[in-house]
């Protein structure tokens, strides 16, 4: 059958594939795909508060995923509107907020059921989209070429022919079977994105569903791999390559592309991990040196949990009572560790060189 942008999908292909997709060339690119990964993950079991990548770098990958929806904010008013945590924040920044709760609430619900369910990204994108968003249930969805306009495809329509393609995927994703864990990940990622579930956030969902399969396959112990960024860096290749499947069965391209973003984007994570934990022992070093009265090991790593700290922050970690708290992030802005910035009602204390190292 000719595949008809303007028709809805309903003849989706369930999956697994019924054509070989585990090729000679995609099974070499898993090997590097896969050790780089391994080598992921062995790093993060080394941090000591393995909090502090999750908080910092679950922001950035927000961040970037909500950047391929056209949903902007900076870092900056990121990182502050996360430690105030006051209502004055734009509508933008608010999403990117949600979808890291989302992601993070995943990664929770995950480690509790143990199950990737259709009832789980559910409540992932009613956390994403701030609503009570369901299963699309409203003919008419299509997805158009931003530039021209031209509908370059439908997706399936009906609530019950969605349901049962997502329990196809549900039962894929849980399959105990022999293909390489991150091919699966290639197929589960266009799947989703094909059936197109819901009214909107269904990408975000969707890369969310795949930080959540790698958890939940134990490939990573925390969700701290992110391909929002690669995706951003190779958008067209992305959009036509997912069209190369929908349009002409082309698995092998899609797949090789998704390993080489694992690949690479494992490699930079892991760069950026190591360059965080040289920081934090340089900052522990001085400012056991400049502050011994005020320095501890637990301290510093709080200034490690994400870019912008403050004095409740302190107190909530049992390390100091509010008026010590206050000195502690006064005496380390002295040393230069810190910058004051006054935001809303309270003031905030940047890490200024966790900053300039997760901005880069």
């Amino acid at each position: 059958m000719t595949f008809d942008p303007m028709t809805p999908y309903n003849d989706l292909p369930l999956l697994p594939p019924r054509v070989q997709v585990e090729t000679e060339a995609v099974l070499k690119r898993a090997i590097g795909a896969a050790r780089a990964l391994a080598e992921l993950k062995g790093l993060g079991q080394t941090i000591p508060n393995q909090a502090m990548l999750v908080d910092s770098l679950v922001l950035q990958e927000a961040k970037d995923s909500s950047a391929i929806e056209n949903i902007f904010t900076t870092n900056d008013v990121l990182f502050r509107s996360y430690a105030a945590r006051t209502g004055h924040v734009d509508p933008a920044t608010k999403e990117v907020l949600r979808y890291r709760e989302a992601l993070w609430d995943g990664f929770k619900s995950l480690k509790i059921r143990t199950v990737l369910s259709t009832n789980l990204l559910i409540k992932i994108v009613q956390t994403i989209m701030g609503d009570d968003a369901g299963i699309r249930n409203i003919p008419g969805t299509t997805i158009v070429n931003g530039a021209t306009g031209e509908t370059i495809y439908t997706p399936p329509e009906g609530e019950s022919i969605l349901r049962d393609k997502l329990a196809n995927l549900e039962q894929f994703m849980q399959a105990d079977d022999s293909m390489e864990k991150l091919v699966k990940l290639a197929l589960i990622h266009y799947q989703f994105e094909a059936i197109h579930p819901f009214a909107d956030g269904n990408g975000r969902t969707g890369r969310i569903l795949g930080i959540l399969f790698l958890t939940y396959t134990g490939l990573l112990d925390l969700p701290v791999l992110y391909l929002s960024r690669y995706i951003i860096e190779h958008k067209h290749d992305y959009y036509v390559l997912l069209r190369g499947v929908t349009e002409q069965g082309e698995w092998e391209p899609w797949i090789l592309y998704m390993l080489d973003a694992v690949e690479q984007m494992s490699i930079v994570t892991r760069d950026r991990i190591l360059a965080i934990r040289a920081l934090m022992q340089q900052t522990m070093e001085r400012v056991n040196e400049e502050l011994p009265k005020i320095y501890s090991k637990e301290l510093v790593e709080l200034l490690f949990r994400q870019p912008y700290a403050k004095g409740q922050s302190i107190v909530d970690a049992g390390i100091a009572k509010r008026q010590t708290a206050a000195e502690y992030l006064r005496a380390l802005e002295a040393i230069g560790v810190l910058r004051a910035q006054r935001v809303s009602k309270e003031t905030l204390y940047l890490n200024v060189g966790l900053y300039e190292l997760l901005s880069r």
